[in-house]
């Protein structure tokens, strides 16, 4: 996936069809009067990035093993062979965890502000390539 950031260009690489309910932006949540609507973009259209969002939170897991590997790299030296040992057994016992947490691919939303006046918010990234010249 290419990396977004916020001020590039970019345009949408496949046609993308928006559907479901659609509420005038000026309501309030309690006023808003659904409208059922449908809006086709096609592939190619060109805009600007405005926000990037990655979802970077980490499991409970991970954030034990961060904790531990730490612990060990910094104190493990310094700590009885046994309490040392327990140490080493728990962050091995943690690492599948922290490998699969390194190799997944981080979730990616953006809101760009199409040429055309659309504003789309929370799209995928995977969705948008850099625009050319």
């Amino acid at each position: 996936m290419t990396t977004l950031v916020a001020g590039h260009r970019v345009r949408l690489g496949a046609d993308l069809v928006l559907a479901g309910s659609v509420t005038l932006a000026e309501g309030t949540p309690a006023e808003k009067e659904a409208v059922a609507g449908t809006l086709a973009l096609a592939a190619g259209l060109e805009g600007t990035v405005d926000r990037v969002h990655e979802d970077v939170s980490e499991p409970p897991m991970v954030r034990e093993y961060v904790r531990l590997k730490s612990l060990l790299d910094d104190y493990g030296h310094q700590m009885p062979p046994e309490s040392r040992g327990r140490l080493e057994e728990e962050v091995s016992t943690l690492e599948p965890e922290w490998a699969a947490f390194q190799q997944r691919s981080l979730h990616v939303t953006v809101r760009v502000r199409l040429d055309n006046g659309f504003v789309l918010d929370d799209i995928p990234g995977d969705v948008l390539v850099p625009a050319s010249g």
